[in-house]
Order: C-alpha cells, then structure tokens, then sequence
C-alpha cells in the first residue's frame, strides 16, 4: 500500500466524486466530455463513455466468546482517533470476504474467521458501499499498527457511541448487537 493511500491523501469530503470532478478531456480522444456530474462522463466526439460506481468496502466485526467486541481507533483520515471495527475497499482481484480477512489482518494483526453478515450499508450521498461481516479471531492477538494505533475489546455496555468513526460503523454495530439478542 502505498503511502498516500495509508494517509488518506486522494479522500476529499466535499467533493462526491474527485475523479470526475477533475475530468476536462476524454481518455480516449482528448476532446472535451459531457460531464453527468456525479456518475459519469460522455465523449460526443468518439462515443466514449464512463461510468462511477461506489466502491464496495469489507469489514469484519471481530468478537471474543464472551460477546466482547475488538475496535481500533483509526489512525489516518477519515475520522482519525475515532472507533470502528477493521475494514477498508475491495481490492481489484479479491472477493469481499477475503477484503474482510485481509482488513482484519492489516489492521489487528488477527486472523478472522467470518460469520453471519451483519449488513451492507450505504446511503445516495456516500462514495462507498460496506458489507460487515460478524467475525471470531481465530490466529493472533489483536494489537496496534500504524493504521490502528489503539485497540480495545468492548463489552456492549462500553462502547463509546459518541466517539466512532462512522454512522455505518454505529449501524453495524447495533445491527449486531440486536441480532445476538
């Protein structure tokens, strides 16, 4: 990964879709595109067309066997010194469950074995969709890494609410919790 990926150096929250964005000339011809802000870009001069799709990004909610549940505070941007559990984009040439896995390992240094899905979760104004997966560690003890630089094992009763990351990372989480009953 490189080192303007780690740091959230391409993330600009104001603007949905920073590739389009910035687009003056088709790819194809270098004329100028029609630009459908914010899903795609059409060439009238050579029939080109492209098309932005949100990026489908994993997570896995690791939790230990008595309900326990593993968050990290984030280390980089987005949403630096928040909580959230392990996930991060799919990449090219990977399936969403091994996104999941890989997450987990970066993040914690933990091996996951996945279980139910949780939920995918997305909403019109986000570049993103995220399906979360129910995790157990099955190699490893979770610890920090420079993506992760604290991490804790929450009780249900403990986890900061007003301090996590994101609104889909409170979702999943009370998803969880209200499916384990």
């Amino acid at each position: 990964m490189s080192a303007d990926h780690v740091a959230g150096a391409h993330f600009r929250p104001e603007i949905m879709n920073p590739a389009l964005d910035a687009t003056r000339f088709c790819p194809h011809c270098g004329a100028a595109p029609r630009i459908e802000y914010p899903r795609s870009m059409h060439c009238d001069a050579c029939g080109y067309a492209q098309f932005y799709n949100p990026k489908p990004v994993a997570g896995a909610i690791p939790r230990e066997p008595d309900g326990r549940i593993w968050l990290l505070r984030r280390g980089f941007d987005p949403s630096a010194g928040k909580w959230t559990f392990p996930g991060g984009f799919v990449d090219l040439g990977e399936s969403v469950d091994m996104a999941a896995r890989r997450e987990a390992r970066e993040e914690l240094e933990v091996d996951v074995e996945l279980r139910e899905l949780v939920g995918v979760y997305s909403r019109p104004e986000d570049r993103v969709v995220l399906v979360v997966y129910a995790a157990r560690i099955t190699a490893g003890d979770p610890r920090p890494t420079a993506e992760a630089p604290e991490v804790r094992a929450f009780a249900a009763n403990e986890i900061p609410w007003d301090e996590l990351a994101f609104w889909s990372t409170e979702q999943a989480l009370r998803d969880l919790l209200d499916g384990a009953g």
